[in-house]
């Protein structure tokens, strides 16, 4: 059990469903969970588990949820105010769909500082920048400009110049190349550690979440199975029986 104290998310028998009347249909079972500031936490599964359903509704991308949603602590309304966004801010899968076509970088990383109200902005545009391995010129690109594994680093700038505490990681590295997905990953693992942050991850790749994450969750059908460690994952030690099926297809 997680003392209260150092609880950052919480969901508690979080339930979603889309569609109406006889086409309703329930993707989110009662999952409950809880993440530990500062850890890192991993939600695996195959395609329409529920997963990445999950992740926009703690992101505020999705009101229409029933059960509860706590961030430190206090149960969070469907929508979200201002500052919760500055707290929480999500990577998503698709570094040139996330970043908008006519906005060079610059524009791209001032827009959350005018947001929060932040100052010194060129500054902290600098800043982020050398934090992800990009150099200052790189504020004058546009998108186009910009190789898979650069935009995604502008859009984890993007997610880090708010100064959150909570980053949700949606597939970051699956749209990349796999040369590119290990300087990805181990860029995250450095900001992770650097900035003290808590980041909840939806993957598919056990490499990635085991990299990544210190605590997994296996989802079938809406509901969490089990929670493992990640040396428990790495190792096959399962308890549930599709957890066992999902980890042995995943290695071959």
């Amino acid at each position: 059990m997680i003392p209260p104290q150092q609880r950052s998310i919480e969901t508690v028998d979080l339930t979603i469903a889309f569609g109406r009347g006889n086409q309703r249909r329930q993707v989110v079972d009662k999952v409950s969970f809880t993440l530990e500031n500062g850890g890192s936490y991993g939600l695996i599964g195959e395609s329409g588990c529920g997963k990445s359903t999950i992740l926009r509704a703690l992101a505020g991308l999705n009101s229409d949820y029933q059960g509860a949603i706590l961030f430190a602590n206090q149960e969070l309304p469907p929508i979200r105010a201002k500052h919760f966004y500055r707290q929480v801010q999500m990577v998503f899968q698709d570094p040139y769909a996330s970043l908008h076509p006519r906005k060079m970088v610059y524009n791209t990383l001032l827009e959350p500082l005018k947001l929060h109200r932040l100052d010194c902005h060129e500054d902290r545009i600098t800043e982020v920048l050398q934090a992800v391995g990009l150099s200052n010129a790189f504020r004058y690109r546009y998108p186009h400009q910009l190789s898979g594994g650069q935009r995604q680093r502008v859009a984890i700038a993007r997610a880090l110049i708010s100064e959150p505490s909570v980053l949700l990681l949606d597939e970051p590295t699956s749209a990349l190349d796999v040369s590119v997905q290990a300087e990805i990953l181990n860029l995250l693992v450095r900001m992770r550690q650097q900035r003290q942050l808590t980041y909840l991850m939806v993957t598919h790749d056990l490499a990635v979440v085991t990299h990544l994450c210190q605590r997994i969750a296996i989802m079938h059908q809406g509901k969490l199975l089990e929670e493992l460690s990640a040396d428990a994952v790495r190792n096959g030690l399962a308890h549930q029986a599709y957890t066992r099926q999902f980890l042995a297809a995943s290695e071959t």
